[in-house]
């Protein structure tokens, strides 16, 4: 390597350069060297413009050497072409790395996402669709899926001997041993509507009234509150027994203490019939008290028998007049220290209120 001088800026560089860095001209491969001065020209040139030598043999050195520069451009640029190529070739498969990275990431997120998914569903198909789609799966979700599948068919099959069995025993044990089937909603159904049957056959007071406790949201409720109204009006219940009691207990405790403001209470103020009068009043029931109680009496006891026959009817919301039949007896003590029984028959109505509003009596010959 020599320095020379630019042909074109005269600036001091190295022959070996490819071009001057100060004015961009080609040198290495391009100049020569004038042998007879020493100054330096483009080797396109026939003779050097310094001192007008030629060339000659010089020139076909130059040639040679124009060659060699050549040839040494061409192996650099092969050189430059394999390495371009080479990192060409690194970036791509860099590259295609991360893009298969990404799309096994995103067929990994979508599967991820199909799996919940599916976990969540109470559907089968959907589960049925995962496990054919997402062949490849992670064998956990596989095996997860898989499980859930059976659940459902298994729920499918316990459904399926509930409902051929029919028994509500059975639907209770399903809902219990399923609470998250999409089935209990229909147990419940069918429970509902063998309750209400039972308790409508039954036709009493009590069992409608079981059904309204254990249902109270039932698809039957309104239907079982006007049948318990219906019931309720023809239907004598023990409540309305000791209701009945009551109201005779306390006629005889008066008619046995001669208690005239006591026995006149039990009644309402008008009578519709008293004893066979019609439109009757409280003053005939003192009248009554004081026809029994002669002279002769020392002591009266009345004692109901208890055999009472009710019936009612419903002549209000929920209020009710009672038809009463039931056996008295009388034990009459007199002053001569002799005594008589008596049994009568009583019939009797009594309104809401519990007054007596008709009441007749016959004595029951022996």
């Amino acid at each position: 390597m020599a320095i020379i001088k630019c042909p074109e800026c005269n600036q001091e560089i190295s022959d070996k350069a490819p071009v001057c860095p100060s004015c961009g001209v080609p040198i290495a491969g391009h100049v020569v060297t004038c042998p007879q001065c020493g100054y330096t020209y483009f080797n396109n040139n026939t003779e050097c413009p310094h001192c007008h030598h030629k060339t000659g043999v010089e020139s076909a050195a130059g040639s040679v050497q124009l060659a060699e520069s050549e040839n040494e451009q061409k192996t650099s640029r092969s050189n430059n072409n394999k390495t371009v190529i080479a990192v060409v070739v690194l970036i791509v498969l860099v590259l295609g790395g991360v893009l298969y990275a990404f799309y096994r990431n995103a067929q990994g997120d979508k599967e991820e996402a199909a799996y919940e998914y599916a976990l969540s569903s109470n559907d089968p198909q959907v589960l049925q669709n995962y496990l054919d789609t997402y062949t490849d799966a992670p064998e956990a979700h596989r095996d997860s899926i898989s499980a859930h599948l059976e659940y459902f068919a298994q729920l499918d099959r316990d459904w399926t001997n509930v409902v051929v069995s029919g028994s509500k025993s059975d639907f209770e044990r399903y809902i219990e041993q399923h609470p998250n089937s999409p089935f209990c909603q229909i147990a419940q159904h069918k429970i509902d509507s063998i309750d209400w049957s039972k308790a409508d056959a039954t036709n009493t007071i009590e069992a409608v009234q079981l059904y309204l406790e254990q249902h109270p949201d039932g698809e039957h409720f309104d239907e079982a509150n006007d049948k318990l109204k219906t019931l309720n009006a023809n239907t004598v219940s023990p409540e309305d027994k000791i209701l009945i009691g009551a109201v005779f207990d306390g006629v005889f405790k008066s008619m046995n203490n001669r208690d005239e403001e006591g026995l006149m209470n039990s009644f309402n103020p008008l009578i519709g019939k008293f004893l066979g009068k019609t439109n009757a009043t409280r003053s005939d029931v003192a009248t009554f008290l004081h026809k029994i109680y002669k002279s002769d009496v020392a002591s009266m006891t009345w004692m109901s028998l208890e055999d009472y026959k009710i019936t009612k009817k419903e002549v209000g919301d929920q209020q009710y007049e009672y038809t009463v039949a039931f056996s008295a007896l009388q034990k009459v003590e007199h002053t001569d220290n002799s005594s008589i029984e008596t049994r009568f028959r009583f019939n009797a109505k009594v309104n809401p209120d519990g007054r007596i509003t008709e009441l007749n009596m016959t004595k029951i010959l022996e």
